[in-house]
């Protein structure tokens, strides 16, 4: 049994997220073992205050090869690479030693984007990262996700505005991709739908388009985008009644914060299996029909990607433009 592991995942905020109960399982159920993760300097932070990580390796842009050089010196028994791409294959490579990977669906996928033929199976992204530990005895808790905020970053609700001191829904409205995010016309409309006053959460990118939501819905919305750190943005998920978001890392880590969350679905779809994730509870099935997922369907370019572009293929956007709200869950 391996005593000293390394766990691969260089990005994103999701997808690193959504690795968090293998990190905590392996910890947890093999005795003594040492938990490493190996990932991009941007985003280490987001693992800083994981208590079943033993070390973070980070590297920047272009300087894998001292990675490896670092990797290389620590002596691992064992790799879980839950990224599998050519630079996971480049260490992998480099340190030699027995692994497993984490099983991707490109060509599944890519029928579904493509021909609309669904060969996707019905598991969770997360269940399918703790298809690379099972071998080792390693079995999923059904906890779901951890997000750990630092000491130092957790939002007092004395320092916001007045308004929204005594609670208020949250509402994720960045994404990577623009055809993952509702048009801003749409947005304000879901704002006026929420029966509490309003927190959009967002990084800098967002902050213009935060503006234009306040400005057309008065004080009852409060634009925090570009002006919380990640983890400070994490606490406002923590103490919102509600989460409303688009399918991005923030969704995981309000699903990590074991948060009510409203998930938004554009030109992605819930069955690529990167849904909110609780674990044993509130399975995708239970949050259909609570109402917590928001999409279009049919829908007969839909999906059109796995991940996004910068405007609709078509032009005309109907994934996002025709979400009908009334289908909105408020409990």
């Amino acid at each position: 049994m391996p005593k000293k592991i390394l766990i691969i995942r260089f990005s994103s905020i999701g997808d690193i997220v959504l690795t968090t109960p293998v990190i905590r399982c392996l910890k947890t159920q093999l005795p003594g073992v040492e938990v490493h993760y190996a990932t991009k300097k941007q985003f280490a932070g987001l693992l800083s205050a994981n208590p079943y990580i033993d070390k973070i390796h980070s590297f920047e842009e272009k300087k894998l090869p001292t990675l490896i050089e670092a990797l290389d010196a620590e002596h691992f028994d064992y790799i879980v690479d839950l990224h599998n791409n050519f630079r996971s294959f480049l260490i992998r490579s480099n340190l030699g030693l027995h692994y497993r990977a984490f099983r991707k669906l490109n060509v599944q996928k890519w029928l579904m984007v493509a021909l609309k033929i669904n060969r996707l199976p019905d598991i969770h992204i997360v269940d399918r990262y703790m298809e690379t530990v099972a071998h080792l005895g390693v079995r999923n808790d059904g906890k779901g996700l951890d997000h750990f905020i630092p000491e130092g970053q957790h939002v007092q609700p004395a320092t916001l505005p007045t308004g929204f001191q005594s609670g208020y829904a949250a509402f994720v409205i960045g994404a990577m991709h623009a055809t993952k995010k509702l048009p801003v016309e749409k947005a304000v409309a879901l704002t006026q739908t929420i029966d509490l006053p309003v927190i959009l959460i967002g990084g800098p990118d967002d902050n213009e388009a935060g503006e234009a939501i306040v400005a057309a819905s008065s004080n009852r919305v409060f634009n925090a985008c570009g002006k919380f750190s990640i983890h400070q943005s994490a606490s406002l998920l923590q103490q919102a009644v509600r989460v409303y978001s688009h399918d991005t890392g923030m969704m995981h880590i309000a699903a990590a914060l074991k948060k009510d969350v409203t998930s938004i679905w554009g030109n992605t779809i819930p069955a690529f299996g990167m849904y909110p994730y609780y674990g044993d509870a509130l399975s995708l099935q239970a949050q259909y029909q609570s109402g917590k997922i928001l999409e279009v369907t049919p829908l007969a370019c839909r999906p059109c990607s796995k991940i996004g572009y910068d405007a609709c293929p078509k032009g005309h956007f109907r994934c996002m433009q025709d979400i009908d709200f009334s289908q909105l869950s408020k409990g």
